[in-house]
């Protein structure tokens, strides 16, 4: 966000739920004199005026002498609000006409269009938040599961914000202890004999493990996208079905029904995932579907996991064993489905495909046998070794982890020339100071303007 582009404390107003028709809509405004601007609109403006914070006022909003909607304004007094300002939140009926209408009527009555994420902006600005739970806000407003969900909620309640304290407080000790040093010199042989490293150690692990949870992090937010691919009839479409939990591909002995891929969300144990059901692999004289086979070829090069279908009730063909050699070194699983018929021939497959894989789950989509199995192999392929390790810390953007992996480096850096003679100890107060700057830019407590602007600015309108 451009700061000159708006002045703090303006009274600033906008819809903060979504126009489309509801039970309800809310207005939100905050700002100097934003209470006193709307007492003008409303029918029991001394009501309003006199209200306490946190307490809720019935009457209408009034243009001139002509009623707009019955609603509820729900009053906070700074600095005791989301904002740190006084706000309002109008709730009214929630049809799209009565909701521009008086958002319309609040700007025409000394309020201005609110601008993305200038609430939490104001909340940062005026110390009710710091980054940490601003960005937590978003990835909340985003989640995609209720785990991602949770994940951020531990954000916005602090979590992040006390390990960095708590690793700042590490290296603050130790640049105390060095002052002392500078101040009060002795004749020690080495750097470190002027301070205990253990803090730097401990401050090492710390930023470590946060750099490294951003991985799972990551996949917990934005998600993985998995390609279901095979040959025709291999039953890619009844697995779509069954892990959708509704019949959204069309199912058919037919081969070739499927001629154009189809997406959807799924949560696979509390990961976020983007499956696509897609065409046979097969040749075909038939240009509509020939086309969806070379579409299918696209997804498959750029998915990050590919479930790949093979009917355990026939042989395993030469295409089959030649996708499997093509894709060893992609992130795979070979899922041998119809595993409610023939057992024999299922293990004679199972025994061929070791050969290529070890990535192996039988099921039955027409059963469900081994679901369970299959959602556990994806997510275990999707995480790896990157799973969260701890219940209530870890990063929550990119911007968090370039700058854990700044202050990692600077710490690392200043245990590395603690032991070397040539360097004195002005070197390693750098150091610790330049990782002190990165981890107060996680916080905002050292930002520029132009990260405050790509933070807020993919906020939406409201929050």
């Amino acid at each position: 966000m451009d700061n000159t582009h708006y002045t703090p404390e303006e009274p600033i107003a906008a819809i903060a739920t979504a126009l489309a028709p509801a039970a309800l809509g809310i207005v939100r405004t905050s700002g100097v004199g934003c209470i006193e601007l709307i007492s003008k609109l409303f029918s029991r403006p001394k009501a309003l005026l006199d209200a306490q914070g946190n307490s809720i006022v019935y009457g209408w909003i009034c243009e001139d002498d002509k009623k707009i909607d019955e609603v509820l304004i729900s009053v906070y007094r700074g600095p005791k609000s989301y904002t740190g300002e006084d706000m309002c939140d109008i709730s009214c009926h929630g049809g799209v006409s009565i909701v521009n209408a008086i958002f319309d009527l609040l700007i025409k009555n000394g309020f201005r269009p609110a601008e993305k994420g200038e609430f939490t902006f104001r909340s940062f600005i005026n110390g009710k938040s710091d980054l940490t739970k601003a960005e937590a806000v978003k990835e909340i407003i985003d989640s995609k599961t209720d785990f991602s969900r949770s994940r951020a909620t531990l954000r916005l309640s602090g979590s992040l914000y006390k390990e960095i304290a708590s690793i700042k407080e590490l290296l603050i000790n130790t640049l105390a202890a060095i002052e002392v040093d500078i101040e009060y010199p002795e004749d020690e042989e080495t750097i470190s004999d002027s301070y205990d490293p253990q803090d730097l150690i401990s401050a090492c692990k710390k930023l470590e493990e946060l750099s490294l949870s951003w991985k799972s992090e990551k996949i917990y937010q934005d998600g993985a996208k998995i390609v279901l691919a095979g040959k025709t009839n291999a039953g890619k479409s009844s697995l779509f079905n069954v892990l959708l939990k509704e019949d959204r591909s069309i199912v058919s002995d037919i081969e070739g029904t499927t001629r154009d891929w189809i997406e959807s969300w799924i949560n696979f144990d509390g990961v976020p995932v983007r499956v696509f059901d897609t065409a046979g692999l097969r040749e075909t004289e038939d240009i509509i579907e020939a086309k969806g086979v070379e579409l299918t070829k696209d997804l498959i090069s750029d998915a990050d996991l590919i479930l790949y279908i093979i009917d355990s009730s026939k042989s395993i063909t030469e295409d089959d064993f030649k996708f499997l050699k093509d894709y060893v070194n992609h992130p795979h699983i070979v899922v041998l489905n119809k595993c409610d018929k023939d057992s024999a021939n299922q293990e004679k497959l199972k025994t061929e495909l070791r050969n290529y894989t070890e990535n192996l789950v039988c099921i039955s989509a027409k059963t469900g046998f081994g679901i369970g199995e299959l959602s556990t192999f994806v997510k275990k392929a999707i995480i790896g070794n990157s799973e969260v390790k701890s219940l209530s810390i870890g990063l929550g953007s990119e911007r968090q982890k370039k700058s854990v992996e700044e202050a990692f480096e600077r710490v690392t850096h200043a245990l590395k020339i603690s032991e070397d003679l040539s360097y004195g100890l002005d070197a390693v107060v750098q150091d610790l100071e330049d990782a002190l700057d990165s981890l107060g830019e996680i916080t905002g407590e050292v930002t520029p303007d132009d990260i405050l602007g790509s933070i807020f600015s993919n906020f939406c309108v409201g929050k």
